[in-house]
């Protein structure tokens, strides 16, 4: 419907005339679907009483999370009410607002129908000037012509206030709200060297917008933490909930510090972050970190599979000392003909600085393990004893060490072991048991547990 069309692009002005100047927008963002936009724009305000439309706000806006004030003048100011517009144009709204009006219908092979609007369905009904009914498919009208824009309707949404004021003139207006639809989250890309004792840990954040509105030259934050929010009875408004961020330190791109109970990384250079757009920003460059290649076995997570790990320590001395996001961390190795080949991921917590990480990687091809109860015994009503064997086969050119975990229930005690053990927690031990290259090694315990 081309008139349609023409239509709504006209009415554009009616809303977007306000700003008179470059807005100032800032945007933080957090990891779990929201985000908190502040706007300052140059506005018109009449002395007295007058009304102030505020077009271009996200979509999925938060209204009563929304903030309002003159800069220029403070204390001469007072919101006295506010609105929140959403009833946005489209062919369909227009022609129900059309209902016992006057219209005008094209079809596409030139003919013009006009009368009173009776029904917009998969037929526009017409009543025409004589009494007669004229019904018209949809799919074979081209235009219809409206004599202006129903009241009501608007191209964008957009908050509207009415404003009390002392002081006329041009007024910085501050505007803030929260909006669901944004989200962000951290990857880090890790290299391995030939040794395995080395990565080059670089890391990347990718803000996805999804929220109904683009923010140009924004400053841009991003908060790492878990940040709670009091969950609403009956939600008026498609919300989500917000969880965490995330932070940083020593970039180029984002310098990093502790915020309340969080952490804040900004952004130190604008950046336009388009709707519907996922902005890819480099967190900080790449790092030599040393690292420690682990083989580990769990019978109660696979109990037929070795794993193999990496794990480094978040330090100055390593490189690194700084709080790290939550995100996803891919690994590659080197091949000798010099290409990169994936092998294996992990996700990563918030982790804080001078905290040890260990990332899982995937399953030892060369290693083999065998796990069996040898002998179960009741000492008394409360009192189990069991013995276990775990039989571990190397068939790998070099010798290693795997570190076992074994976990137990109640008050436990293990009373006796071929290899020594840690009390890791209170549900688990650990044995680190050597295997030569082409051996096997086996593992034998006897645990008591009472209750």
């Amino acid at each position: 419907m081309n008139k349609i069309k023409m239509i709504l692009a006209g009415s554009v002005l009616l809303f977007s005339g306000a700003a008179m100047a470059a807005e100032q927008v800032s945007v933080t963002v957090y990891n779990s679907n929201l985000g908190l936009v502040r706007s300052v724009r140059q506005m018109p305000l009449k002395e007295g009483t007058s009304e102030i439309r505020f077009a271009d706000v996200a979509s999925q806006i938060d209204p009563t999370s929304v903030h309002f004030k003159s800069l220029t003048a403070p204390d001469k100011t007072a919101v006295l009410e506010q609105n929140y517009e959403y009833d946005l144009v489209d062919a369909n709204k227009i022609l129900s607002k059309y209902i016992d009006q006057q219209i005008q219908v094209f079809t596409k092979e030139g003919k013009m129908f006009d009368g009173k609007l009776l029904s917009s369905s998969d037929e526009i009904v017409l009543e025409k000037k004589d009494g007669g009914v004229q019904s018209v498919s949809r799919a074979n009208i081209q235009n219809v012509d409206f004599p202006k824009l129903p009241l009501g309707l608007i191209t964008r949404p957009t908050l509207v206030w009415t404003v009390a004021s002392e002081k006329g003139g041009t007024h910085d207006m501050e505007v803030s709200y929260l909006t669901g639809g944004i989200n962000w989250h951290a990857e880090y890309v890790a290299v391995l060297d030939k040794d395995d004792k080395k990565i080059d840990l670089s890391a990347w954040v990718s803000v996805d917008n999804k929220s109904g509105a683009a923010y140009q030259d924004a400053k841009v934050k991003l908060i790492a933490g878990e940040v709670h929010r009091a969950v609403e009875q009956e939600p008026m408004y498609d919300q989500r909930m917000l969880k965490t961020a995330m932070a940083m330190e020593r970039s180029d791109q984002f310098q990093e510090k502790a915020f309340f109970e969080y952490h804040l990384y900004t952004l130190q250079r604008p950046a336009t972050i388009k709707n519907n757009q996922i902005k890819q920003l480099q967190l900080f460059p790449s790092a030599s970190v040393s690292v420690k290649k682990i083989y580990e076995y769990e019978a109660q997570s696979d109990p037929n599979k070795v794993k193999v790990a990496v794990e480094f320590t978040n330090s100055k001395a390593e490189n690194l000392g700084m709080p790290l996001p939550a995100g996803k961390v891919r690994i590659y190795k080197q091949d000798s003909d010099k290409s990169q080949e994936f092998v294996g991921e992990d996700a990563l917590d918030h982790t804080p600085k001078d905290e040890k990480i260990r990332l899982t990687l995937g399953d030892v091809f060369d290693v083999a393990v065998e796990r069996t109860e040898k002998d179960i015994k009741n000492i008394s009503e409360r009192v189990q004893q069991r013995t276990a064997g775990i039989k571990i086969r190397n068939h790998k050119d070099s010798d290693i060490e795997v570190l076992v975990a074994e976990k137990f229930w109640g008050d436990w005690e293990i009373t006796k072991s071929n290899f020594p053990h840690t009390k890791k927690d209170s549900v688990t031990a650990e044995f680190k048991i050597p295997v030569k290259k082409d051996g096997e090694t086996i593992l034998e315990y006897t645990v008591q547990n009472r209750w």
